[in-house]
C-alpha cells in the first residue's frame, strides 16, 4: 500500500479550503456559462403514478433521459424539453423547499420494473460547452408476495441529512443567528447535490488508500477531490452513486432479484415488508424515524429476514408535512428540540442510546453506532485494518470462504470503515461475547470484530488544528453516558469497534455486517465478501 496522498493538483491553502470551508450548491453559483437543476415532487413512486420534476433553467431548452440505473443502465424515457425558465428560489430552501412549478410531467410505465431510475438533463451552456443536471426517483414495487426476491431500503435519510444543495443540511448551514449552523430541519424539495447521483469511477472513497508514514500531516483526499472537479463535499459520505447503487448492480450481476424502495415506505406503508423473506440495507444508513424500526422490528417478529451490510446507525429522525421534511437536532436536541421537554421525550431527536429515547441502535439490528464509529480516515485508526478479524469461522454465514481463527474478511475490498457500529463486549477464552449494557438481543453471536476510535487524538498543536473529525463524537458520548464531557469520561468512550454479528428474535432474524464499506468491496470484485453476501441472502430468500 502507498504511503503516498494523491494529488489533485491543489496548494496547502487550498486543501484546507476543501477541508474547512462551507461548499454548498446554490442557483446562479455557475454564473454566465448557465444551469440547470432538478427535483421531483416525491422520493418514490408506484406503477403508473405520475411524476412532476421541478426544473430551474438558465436556458430554455434540454434534453431529458431517464433510465433505471441497475445492472445495466436501461433508457426509458427520452424527451426533448422547451419552454423552461428560471425559477425564484427561497433563501432557506434547504430547509422550507425550493417551492418550484412543475416544468415537465409524465406517468411511471405499468411495465417498469422497481428499481432507482435517473434523470438526465443535457443543454447548450452560454459557453458553447454542454450543462448537466442528475436527479433520481425510485419506483416501488406492486403490492403481492415476491418469493426469491430482496427488497433493498434505500438510504434516503441519510441522503437527506448530508444534501448540500441550497446550503443547509443536518452537518452545515446558513441557519442560526450567525447563519453557520448546521439545520434541524431539511427539506427533500430540492434537487440532490453534485455526485449524489452519478460519480466518475476514480471518485475516491472516504477511507484512506494509502498508510501515511509516522508524523504525516492529516489528510481528507475525498474532499480535495471534490473540491478540484467541483462535487458537493459530502458525494462520499451518502446517496445513491457512493453506496446504494453498488448493492443493487452486484446483486443484479450476481442473479439476484432486487426491488427498491426508500425509508418513507418504511415510515408510512411498513405492510410492504412483508412481502419479501430477505429485507436488506447497505452503505451509510444512519438517519431512521421510531415508525420505521418499528416496521422492521415487526416483520422480523414475524418471521422476516434482515441482512444490513452498512454502518453508523446513529440518529432518530421525524417526518413531518407528510414527509416532505426531516428534523433532526442532533447534538443540539437536548437544547432545541420541543420533544425533549414533553412527558414522553422518546421521540427526541437525538441518538438511540440517549436514556430518554430508551431505545438502542442494538435492539433492532444488534449493533450500536456510538459503541464503533471511524476507522481508516483522517486520524482514526488510518494505518487500521482494511477487513473485518474473524473470530467464529465456523458460522454458516462464512462457508466455502476458507477463513480460520484470526484471518481478516474483506481486506482486499477495503470493507472495514468508515464509519462501522459495534458493541460492549469482553473476552472470554479468545472469543468476543456481548456486554448487556448494549443492549443486543439475547443469544447475539459476534462474528468478526475491529477496532475503531471515535476521536482523532492530536500528536502536535498543528494536528489540533487540522483535525476535522476532532473530539466531538465522543465528547457526545461521554455526555450521555456519563452526564459530563471531562478529558477522564471522553478517555473512557474514546475506543470503539466494528463487528459483524447475528441473531434470532421472534420467528426471524437478522445478519450486520457493520461497515459502511462492505459495498465498496463488493465494487472492488473482494471475492469473500461477494461469498458470505450471497451465503445470507441465500438462506434468507430460502427461509431459513
Amino acid at each position: 500500500m502507498s504511503t503516498d496522498y494523491p494529488d489533485f493538483g491543489l496548494d496547502a491553502a487550498q486543501r484546507r479550503d476543501a477541508v474547512f470551508t462551507h461548499r454548498y450548491e446554490y442557483p446562479g453559483m455557475d454564473g454566465a456559462r448557465g444551469e440547470l437543476w432538478c427535483y421531483s415532487d416525491a422520493l418514490a413512486y408506484a406503477p403508473g403514478s405520475l411524476v412532476r420534476l421541478m426544473i430551474s433553467s438558465s436556458v430554455e431548452r434540454a434534453e431529458l433521459e431517464i433510465a433505471r440505473d441497475g445492472a445495466e443502465l436501461r433508457v426509458v424515457l427520452q424527451q426533448s424539453l422547451a419552454g423552461l425558465r428560471w425559477q425564484p428560489t427561497p433563501e432557506d430552501c434547504s430547509v422550507v423547499g425550493c417551492g418550484w412549478e412543475s416544468a415537465f410531467e409524465f406517468r411511471i410505465g405499468e411495465d417498469w420494473p422497481s428499481g432507482a431510475y435517473r434523470v438526465s438533463l443535457v443543454a447548450a451552456g452560454n459557453d458553447g460547452a454542454p450543462i448537466r443536471s442528475h436527479h433520481l426517483f425510485i419506483v416501488k414495487p406492486r403490492p403481492g408476495p415476491k418469493p426469491r426476491r430482496v427488497l433493498q431500503v434505500a438510504a434516503t435519510g441519510t441522503w437527506t441529512a448530508y444534501n448540500t444543495w441550497g446550503g443547509s443540511n443536518h452537518y452545515r448551514g446558513l441557519t442560526g443567528p450567525n447563519r453557520d449552523q448546521y439545520s434541524p430541519t431539511v427539506s427533500i424539495e430540492r434537487p440532490w447535490c453534485r455526485g449524489f447521483v452519478v460519480l466518475p469511477a476514480d471518485a475516491p472513497r472516504v477511507p484512506l488508500e494509502c498508510s501515511p508514514p509516522p508524523g504525516a500531516p492529516l489528510r481528507y483526499p475525498h474532499m480535495e477531490w471534490a473540491y478540484a472537479t467541483g462535487h458537493s463535499t459530502k458525494y462520499a459520505s451518502a446517496g445513491w452513486a457512493s453506496y446504494d447503487s453498488h448493492f443493487m448492480r452486484w446483486a443484479e450481476r450476481a442473479g439476484y432479484a432486487v426491488d427498491l424502495v426508500s425509508q418513507h415506505e418504511l415510515h408510512y406503508e411498513p405492510g410492504l415488508l412483508h412481502d419479501y423473506d430477505c429485507v436488506v440495507m447497505v452503505g451509510h444508513d444512519e438517519y431512521w424515524s421510531w415508525e420505521m424500526r418499528d416496521a422492521i422490528d415487526a416483520y422480523v417478529d414475524r418471521g422476516g429476514h434482515v441482512a444490513r451490510f452498512a454502518g453508523n446507525f446513529m440518529w432518530q429522525t421525524r417526518l413531518e408535512e407528510g414527509g416532505r421534511r426531516q428534523v433532526c437536532y442532533k447534538y443540539r436536541a437536548r437544547a432545541e428540540d420541543p420533544v425533549y421537554r414533553e412527558r414522553d421525550n422518546s421521540r427526541t431527536t437525538g441518538s438511540w442510546e440517549a436514556p430518554e429515547t430508551g431505545r438502542p441502535g442494538a435492539a433492532t439490528f444488534g449493533l450500536n453506532a456510538i459503541d464503533g464509529l471511524y476507522a481508516g480516515w483522517g486520524g482514526c485508526a488510518a494505518r487500521g485494518v482494511r477487513g473485518f478479524p474473524v473470530y467464529r469461522p465456523g458460522h454458516w454465514a462464512f462457508r466455502g470462504t476458507d477463513l480460520s481463527y484470526g484471518d481478516l474478511l474483506g481486506a482486499e475490498g477495503h470493507a472495514f470503515g468508515y464509519e462501522v457500529d459495534g458493541l460492549p463486549y469482553v473476552i472470554r477464552d479468545g472469543l468476543p461475547e456481548a456486554l448487556p449494557t448494549g443492549g443486543a438481543p439475547e443469544g447475539l453471536s459476534i462474528l468478526a470484530l475491529g477496532m475503531s476510535s471515535l476521536i482523532e487524538e492530536p500528536r502536535s498543536q498543528a494536528d489540533i488544528d487540522d483535525r476535522f473529525i476532532g473530539d466531538e463524537e465522543a465528547t457526545y458520548v461521554a455526555g450521555l453516558r456519563f452526564g459530563d464531557a471531562s478529558a477522564a469520561s471522553v478517555d473512557r468512550v474514546k475506543r470503539g469497534c466494528g463487528m459483524i454479528v447475528h441473531f434470532t428474535r421472534g420467528a426471524g432474524e437478522v445478519f450486520h455486517a457493520g461497515s459502511c464499506e462492505w459495498v465498496a468491496a463488493l465494487l472492488r470484485n473482494d471475492a469473500m465478501v461477494a461469498r458470505v453476501t450471497s451465503n445470507v441472502l441465500d438462506r434468507y430468500l430460502a427461509g431459513s
